[in-house]
């Protein structure tokens, strides 16, 4: 297995398809929710993609945007997914450590924000990221708002 950390055009073909792929299973098939997944943010400057890979299959991703990608100055980590054979081996917690890392390698010094699924909120209060403000739904799904201090 192999990790990979890369902007959207350092991603072969075949791999953003499989990334786009993994999401959609997950997010729209699997969760049941129509929405719009490629929203332009992958491919903006100062987005990066976390990939594990065991040889040519994807098993989990994750999307780190950075200052501007989705807000002025802040850094956002989303898109976080793992396949579904390959759930229970702690793939999840591997895939936000690294990319909680790289976000702070990346832009030092910067508080991590994400919007969490409500009923995943208490993992990601595992990794030590708090609530900010209200529940809310997003594409009708339960969500949380939540941050990280500076990850410096």
């Amino acid at each position: 297995m192999h990790w990979q950390l890369a902007a959207f055009d350092e991603l072969s073909a075949a791999q953003l398809y499989q990334m786009l792929a993994l999401r959609c299973e997950i997010f729209v098939v699997e969760q049941d929710c129509a929405y719009q997944d490629p929203d332009g943010l992958d491919l903006h400057p100062q987005t990066r993609h976390l990939n594990l890979w065991r040889g040519g299959q994807l098993l989990a991703t994750a999307r780190l945007l950075g200052p501007g990608a989705q807000a002025p100055g802040e850094v956002w980590i989303g898109r976080v997914a793992v396949a579904r054979q390959a759930r229970g081996q702690g793939l999840a917690r591997e895939l936000m450590r690294r990319a909680m890392a790289a976000a702070g390698e990346c832009w030092p010094g910067r508080p991590l924000k994400l919007g969490a699924q409500t009923y995943v909120r208490d993992f990601y209060l595992s990794l030590g990221f708090v609530p900010l403000g209200p529940e809310y739904l997003e594409d009708g799904i339960p969500h949380q708002q939540m941050e990280l201090g500076c990850n410096g």
